[in-house]
């Protein structure tokens, strides 16, 4: 009977039950890609990783969603780093190796940061008033260039005139696939509107049916890094980002810009443990 060790960690939380949820499988090594996909959708959260040796890093990190395998995303980046350093003692400096690429992440305590692969951009062809519509928000809500951006996870950047349009929104499931499809062919869409801090956020995808949205995104964070970069060059930027706050499940991320670099950053904590068996 296979037994497989795993942890439960929420990271980007600053308070007890806060933060994106994670499942993190200590040792994959001996899981076919069936039983990984199987096991993602066991725990049906938005995402769950599995550490296996790496070559070229401190370890490999494989990321699934229920229904599908992802090259990278944030906070399965850096709930699996510090799961990576109190299982083999690798200090707070480490590397992961993902479809990806090699993604360095570091820590002080239980905050870790990554630092994001160079952005890639392109614009997107609806136009504000067509994404304004799918967001359920008139017209004027749409506050600047509309982009689609990679660090390794292509997402729609909508920029928002203020933080009540960002909570306003009310996406239809029909015209996100229209008009929001990433480059894998999945719709998905992060708003954001600059606060007296940073910015507040929302990230949107549609799963076989509906509208879900994801409380903690730092894939997307290091995608606003890459919006930045593409809107406002060489202009640094040092910015808390708070999303969540619709859904009753606060997430605070940490974002910085400079010298054409993006590192994205979050505390996670240890929620609990287990043992798998079938």
């Amino acid at each position: 009977m296979p037994q497989i060790a795993y942890q439960i960690l929420n990271v980007f939380a600053e308070e007890p039950f806060g933060g994106n949820p994670l499942a993190v499988i200590e040792d994959g090594s001996q899981l076919s890609d069936r039983e990984m996909q199987l096991i993602a959708r066991q725990f049906n959260l938005s995402e769950t990783t599995f550490l296996l040796p790496s070559e070229r890093a401190s370890a490999r990190v494989r990321i699934f969603t229920p229904g599908y395998e992802m090259p990278f995303a944030g906070h399965p980046t850096l709930g699996s780093a510090q799961v990576v350093r109190a299982l083999h003692g690798t200090g707070d400096a480490i590397t992961l190796e993902m479809q990806a690429g090699v993604i360095p992440v570091r820590a002080e305590g239980e905050r870790w940061t990554l630092s994001a692969n160079a952005p890639t951009q392109r614009p997107m062809e609806a136009s504000p008033a067509e994404l304004a519509a799918m967001l359920g928000l008139p017209a004027e809500a749409i506050a600047g260039p509309c982009l689609w951006v990679s660090c390794g996870n292509e997402q729609a950047m909508i920029p928002l005139a203020s933080p009540a349009f960002v909570q306003a929104c009310r996406p239809d499931a029909e015209l996100m696939r229209r008009y929001s499809v990433n480059d894998t062919g999945k719709p998905k869409a992060y708003v954001f509107a600059r606060t007296e801090h940073g910015f507040e956020s929302r990230f949107f995808w549609t799963p076989d049916t509906g509208i879900a949205e994801d409380p903690g995104t730092g894939s997307a964070a290091a995608n606003l890094g890459g919006w930045w970069l593409a809107t406002q060059g060489d202009a640094p930027l040092q910015a808390t980002i708070r999303q969540g706050t619709a859904m009753g499940r606060p997430n605070v991320l940490s974002l910085q810009v400079g010298n054409g670099g993006i590192e994205v950053g979050g505390r996670v904590q240890l929620l609990g443990r287990g043992t798998l068996q079938w």
